[in-house]
């Protein structure tokens, strides 16, 4: 193998590794269990679920999907078709402060009395007040059916579902290493592809750039 080709394949191996390190998640999320004391018309209940998550860039902000993975209370009476509207807070805090109104649709189909309610996923926007690293966490739930009102308290101060690095509109993002630099929000598998896409394309025009210089300076080479 010639030396202008291994000095380009060690080039792009290289770049190529350029790539994974910039391409990390800046998004860190976890699924963590809710311990839910609810106030029905019938009397309190609680229940635990797993609560998950996500956000999405979306403009200036990020859409927030919050994911209940088993019911919180049940009903007497089935509730029919569209009866139920679920909607929750999702608290922020870190380097912004604030909270979150998320909402779903009413459920789809018939809950049978006294079987768990199964919350659709709720979502929202969020849009950075400040810059930096943000927390997400469950907040209270509220269930409106058949004209009353059931109202869920987290009672054991759960945890951050997703921590996320933020940028305010007009702003930079803060440095968390000291560097003065700030990493770019990827929070869904589209900002990370469209992310890699890109720097994919910068690696394909300096790796071809580093060809072309390799082989003019051969072709320089074998002219002398």
């Amino acid at each position: 193998m010639s030396y202008q080709k291994r000095t380009a394949l060690a080039l792009a191996s290289a770049l190529a590794g350029t790539v994974v390190l910039m391409a990390a998640p800046a998004a860190h999320a976890t699924v963590v269990d809710v311990d839910y004391k609810c106030k029905t018309p019938i009397g309190d209940k609680q229940a635990v679920s797993p609560i998950d998550i996500k956000a999405v860039k979306s403009g200036g902000g990020y859409r927030l999907t919050m994911s209940f993975q088993k019911g919180v209370s049940s009903s007497p009476i089935e509730l029919g078709k569209g009866a139920m509207n679920p909607s929750a807070v999702i608290k922020v805090g870190g380097a912004d402060t604030g909270q979150v109104q998320v909402s779903g649709p009413a459920n789809s189909a018939a809950i049978p009395a006294n079987t768990p309610i199964k919350i659709s996923d709720l979502s929202g926007t969020y849009t950075p007040k400040k810059s930096g690293k943000v927390d997400f966490t469950a907040g209270v739930l509220t269930i409106k059916a058949i004209g009353t009102t059931t109202t869920c308290t987290p009672a054991n101060n759960p945890g951050p579902a997703l921590q996320l690095d933020v940028t305010a509109s007009g702003g930079a993002p803060q440095s968390t290493s000291g560097d003065g630099g700030g990493q770019l929000p990827k929070t869904g598998p589209l900002d990370s592809a469209v992310a890699l896409g890109t720097l994919g394309g910068t690696v394909l025009l300096a790796g071809a750039a580093g060809v072309l210089w390799l082989t003019r300076r051969g072709q320089g080479a074998e002219a002398r």
